[in-house]
């Protein structure tokens, strides 16, 4: 993890930055309130300063209505003014204008002209332009005139001059010029400039401000000229102003306008220290906020990296290191719940390596941890046997005791077998019915002796609640080295002389050199039975069947051949027992019966009306829809149902009688003839025979074989046949090899006769060439 990509640089930043946010809003929203407040405060100072300019303005027009009113009022002045006295008039002019130091009085006759000026300097066009300012303004009401005249702005009265009727008119003024504007200043400390605007351009000028702004103001004026009142901001010089604009007088040809200003630079300065102390205190509570802020992060940090740390061990798988984290906040509780974790984790560990090593029922190591225990052996070259110990009747005791039951059996069962091991033995649990004990530093002898003593144990009673059960155990012995070197090896021949000891009647085995070979073979031929069919592997042989009354070949007994690609061809008696053991047989009877039928179709097309006897097993009798199945195939193969014969033993009938019987209504109600095969080995009684729905009866070859006229085979053979024929039934015989054997049977009644004299089992094709030869051979001329 690098520095900058760290939790503790991450949370510094967060905060660093809202700090940086924070009091930069602070500082700038202050200097924002600040710089308000300010421009409030000189709006407020400008519109009083712009009362007390107009205040001072009216103090001085009364002064010049009073002065103007004594002068108009007067006798000698009225006197001389009628009379035309020039010099009286001046001299009147003069004296009242001097006694309230009067910038300007002038006389003017009724039509506006000049009469007299105490100002010679002003023209007579200058007075007739005032004349009609003034009474222009007096239409308007107005009694006190600011107005220009020669370039200059004039605060005038005028009165009239009666004798008694107006004879003349008295203007009188005051210029407005630098001493009114510093006046001005000095009352409000503000800046005034005043102008005087005619034609468009802006003649009358005072102003206070410094020179090099009288540029810039005259272009703001001329500008702003049509503005009227308001506030008004001039920057010029590197100086800001805020001005208040007042228009003081207008007229259709000029403007007289008030700027009154106030420096806003100087104003701040009042708060320059105050924007200095909040700028500190800012910088102060920013690097004080900010060295919390990395104590925190660091103090967040620590502990997560701690806690980083010791999940990095836990990964790893160690859980002994507690995290110290002495802490009281939520990071301390996080500290407590690792801890806690890491315990429980290790403890479920510990159960799960346990359970992975162990039977969960018994308790006792299963089948790796056995194999590790027994290549733990072999690496030491200790001597070793192995006594697998499988429960045969398993399944009934499941049944009779339920799940509960037996689960309570297999634990007496491995409570008994520990109770046998010495020190250095072990026991495990394989699989559900089979248990392997480990006897070290033990030869075979040894191990055939201490098997024995186990069988003899376990053949006493166990009490499984209400019930005693017996358990049918078979024990297979191998032993290191004497029967391998590898531990896969040795329990796999274990198992399989397990399986070999289930067949012996005491129930033990010692493993036999090349049963490997044979439990492999038994392996791939399971394996490849399911595809036998599809791979074009199996065959169907045709032993003949024989009319012993006419000596002709009326049928045949299909019977099934494997070439397996591997071990050629392979017995019957080999594969039908696996396929019944491994569920596929149904396989093999379905194929069998189509291809018996196949074949039965082309004989038919040729002219060979022959009956074909098959075997059906115990799993086809269970198959209520076994008769829909043939029925279908007959159909389509166009063969009457009567050329098929179909053979049931005893036992596969007496697995379950009820439904079997179900079955074999069915397949005769199809019309298909029914035999009873390998009669006399099984256990049926003749009450179930009479009720099965058959036609035919087939003495097993066991009683044929060595069959003379004296035997007890004899007796039997010939009670049966006389049986069958009351019950109505056809016999026939099989296992004929020999011709007395024949000769007798003829004599006896025997329907049909089947064995090696008459022929072998033999292909379609060279089954019909045996047809063809049967008709000249010696036995089909014997009477």
């Amino acid at each position: 993890m690098t520095f900058t990509h760290s939790f503790q640089t991450r949370i510094a930043g967060v905060l660093i930055l809202l700090l940086l946010v924070v009091v930069g809003a602070l500082y700038f929203a202050v200097k924002g309130a600040t710089g308000v407040a300010v421009q409030n405060q000189l709006r407020e100072e400008l519109g009083v300063g712009g009362r007390v300019f107009e205040q001072l303005v009216e103090v001085r027009g009364r002064q010049l209505s009073d002065a103007v009113q004594v002068l108009a009022a007067d006798f000698g002045f009225k006197d001389a003014v009628a009379s035309r006295d020039r010099d009286t008039i001046r001299s009147a002019l003069a004296n009242h204008g001097a006694r309230i130091n009067a910038s300007l009085v002038l006389l003017l006759a009724l039509d506006g002209s000049l009469q007299a000026s105490t100002d010679q300097s002003i023209g007579a066009a200058a007075v007739a332009r005032l004349s009609g300012q003034v009474r222009e303004q007096a239409q308007r009401g107005a009694q006190v005139f600011l107005l220009p005249l020669a370039g200059e702005v004039y605060l005038l009265v005028e009165a009239s001059v009666s004798a008694p009727l107006p004879i003349a008119r008295v203007v009188m003024g005051f210029r407005i010029d630098e001493a009114f504007a510093q006046e001005l200043r000095e009352l409000t400390h503000l800046e005034l400039t005043l102008v005087s605007i005619e034609h468009g351009k802006a003649d009358g000028w005072v102003s206070t401000l410094p020179p090099a702004l009288h540029a810039r103001l005259r272009e703001e004026i001329l500008a702003q000229r049509q503005g009227g009142t308001g506030s008004r901001m001039l920057e010029a010089a590197g100086q800001r102003y805020l001005g208040e604009w007042l228009t003081l007088a207008s007229g259709s040809d000029f403007q007289v306008l008030a700027l009154l200003h106030k420096s806003l630079d100087q104003a701040e300065e009042a708060f320059a220290p105050l924007d200095r102390d909040i700028l500190l205190i800012a910088l102060a509570a920013f690097f004080a906020s900010l060295l919390g802020a990395l104590l925190l992060a660091r103090s967040l940090a620590q502990p997560v990296r701690e806690l980083a740390r010791v999940a990095g061990r836990i990964g790893q798988g160690d859980y002994a290191t507690q995290v110290e984290l002495q802490r009281k906040d939520e990071l301390g509780s996080l500290a407590k719940a690792v801890n806690a974790m890491q315990q429980g984790i290790a403890e479920r560990e510990r159960q799960l390596a346990h359970n992975a090593l162990h039977d969960g029922l018994t308790g006792l190591p299963n089948r790796t941890l056995a194999l590790e225990r027994l290549g733990s052996a072999i690496s030491a070259k200790r001597p070793t046997a192995l006594l697998y110990i499988g429960v045969g009747n398993f399944r009934s005791i499941l049944e009779s005791c339920g799940a509960d039951g037996l689960d309570l059996a297999l634990q007496q069962l491995s409570r008994r077998l520990q109770a046998t091991l010495r020190p250095g033995d072990s026991l495990a649990r394989l699989v559900a019915d089979e248990m392997l004990m480990m006897l070290e530093n033990c030869d075979s002898d040894a191990a055939i002796a201490a098997a024995d003593r186990l069988h003899q144990l376990l053949l006493a009673p166990m009490r499984v609640g209400t019930l005693d059960l017996v358990l049918d155990c078979s024990i297979g012995i191998v032993a290191f080295p004497a029967h391998g070197n590898h531990p896969d090896e040795l329990l796999r021949r274990a198992a399989i002389t397990m399986q070999d000891a289930a067949q012996q009647p005491g129930r033990l085995q010692l493993y036999q050199q090349g049963r490997d070979d044979a439990h492999l073979r038994q392996v791939n031929l399971v394996r490849d039975l399911r595809h036998a069919a599809a791979n074009g592997e199996l065959l169907l042989y045709y032993q003949p069947k024989l009319d012993m009354r006419s000596r002709q070949a009326h049928g045949a007994e299909a019977l099934l051949r494997w070439n397996h690609p591997q071990y050629g061809m392979v017995s019957p008696g080999e594969f039908i027992p696996l396929a019944e053991r491994t569920g596929s047989i149904q396989l093999l009877t379905a194929w069998v019966i189509e291809e018996a039928l196949r074949q039965l179709h082309l004989w038919n097309q040729r002219g060979l009306k022959l009956q074909v006897s098959l075997n059906i097993s115990a799993e086809d009798l269970v198959s209520l829809d076994l008769d829909e199945r043939i029925a279908t195939l007959l159909e389509a193969h166009e063969v009457p149902a009567e050329q098929l014969v179909l053979e049931i033993t005893e036992s596969a009938v007496m697995q379950d009688p009820a439904l079997a019987l179900e079955v074999l209504q069915r397949l005769r109600q199809r019309g298909l003839p029914l035999s009873v095969d390998d009669f006399g080995t099984g256990y049926s009684s003749l009450a179930q025979l009479k009720r099965m729905p058959v036609q035919e009866l087939k003495i097993d070859q066991a009683f044929i074989r060595e069959l003379d006229a004296h035997s007890e085979d004899a007796v039997i053979v010939r009670s049966t046949i006389e049986m069958s024929h009351a019950l109505g039934l056809r016999v026939v015989a099989e296992g004929i090899e020999q011709r007395a054997t024949l000769e007798l049977l003829t004599a006896w009644g025997c329907d049909i006769a089947q064995g090696y004299l008459i022929g072998k089992p033999l292909p379609a094709n060279a089954f019909e060439h045996w047809l063809q030869q049967w008709q000249g051979s010696h036995l089909a001329k014997v009477p």
